[in-house]
């Protein structure tokens, strides 16, 4: 709570795997709740039917449940059969109930326009509110590299989803502009403090896909002291091909701010899946010359007679 006030940001997104595990987080929920907040409880699903009387239907509470695609595709993205089939089971249960719900779905490699755009189809079958869909993020951290979209890949694998979606009625859970970017149409740097991480070790910097960046105290803190200048694709190689929502939806969401006209017109139409793309910059990293070392001053060694 003291997180949620110190921020004061209007939504407050709990994520997962299973917070349902947690004991407190009835209360936990319910006090972000009585301060007028929004609550996205980002859950696998595995423990929804089991705790789901533990919780109130209310405008300000979405169960935002993970699956990455069909049965095959997510129960291969987890490493467990049968997820699939019960995530599935427990948002029939809580839209029955009377509680939002949304989908948060991620592409890997292997994902081809098609079964996601059939993914989408069954999503809204079911009735949930909306989808959130992104390209996941090679972070250092992630067990396996190899299973990661990138780079030019990851817009032409949206611009085929959005050129089939032209024809369907499907619900993202993002802006117009964060879409075109997805597609190659913009070129936005991040802004990682447009949706800021709190963890048991404090305000994590610059975000909460690097790990080992150091953390703050609070949140003022975490604004006036984080290098946020050092970071971003174009700035970090830590940060290459990333094009999280996390960081890109504040940015786009200020773009349309900023010129709302683009903005309509790109909701209109949908992202731009023809011609050519937005060229990527030249990350500034690339020609940065390494720092001296002592490992790299030559020496010359004479053997003795």
């Amino acid at each position: 709570m003291q997180a949620v006030d110190e921020c004061n940001a209007p939504m407050v997104s709990i994520p997962g795997g299973e917070p349902l595990i947690h004991k407190e987080m009835p209360q936990i929920v319910a006090g972000i709740i009585a301060r007028k907040k929004f609550v996205y409880l980002c859950t696998n699903a595995l423990l929804l039917k089991k705790r789901i009387d533990d919780y109130t239907p209310s405008p300000y509470l979405t169960f935002s449940i993970h699956l990455d695609g069909m049965q095959e595709r997510h129960d291969a993205s987890v490493c467990q059969e049968g997820v699939f089939d019960r995530a599935v089971e427990a948002i029939k249960l809580a839209l029955g109930k009377g509680f939002r719900v949304t989908i948060n779905c991620t592409l890997f490699q292997g994902e081809n326009a098609q079964e996601v755009a059939d993914f989408l189809d069954y999503a809204m079958e079911l009735g949930v509110e909306g989808v959130t869909i992104a390209p996941g993020f090679s972070y250092e951290r992630a067990p396996s590299q190899d299973v990661f979209i990138k780079g030019k890949d990851v817009k032409d694998l949206f611009r085929g989803i959005f050129r089939i979606g032209k024809n369907r009625k499907w619900k993202l859970n993002h802006s117009s502009l964060y879409l075109d970017f997805l597609a190659g149409n913009q070129n936005y740097e991040c802004t990682p403090w447009g949706n800021p991480t709190r963890n048991v070790f404090g305000w994590q910097k610059p975000c909460y896909l690097l790990a080992d960046e150091g953390n703050a105290t609070s949140f003022q803190e975490l604004l006036d002291t984080t290098p946020w200048e050092k970071y971003g694709n174009v700035n970090n190689p830590k940060c290459a091909n990333c094009m999280a929502h996390c960081g890109y939806e504040a940015t786009a969401v200020e773009d349309m701010l900023k010129h709302p006209l683009k903005a309509m017109l790109t909701s209109i139409k949908g992202p731009k899946t023809e011609g050519n793309m937005i060229p990527e910059p030249m990350p500034q990293y690339v020609n940065e010359k390494p720092l001296s070392t002592l490992s790299g001053i030559p020496i010359r060694v004479e053997m003795a007679d």
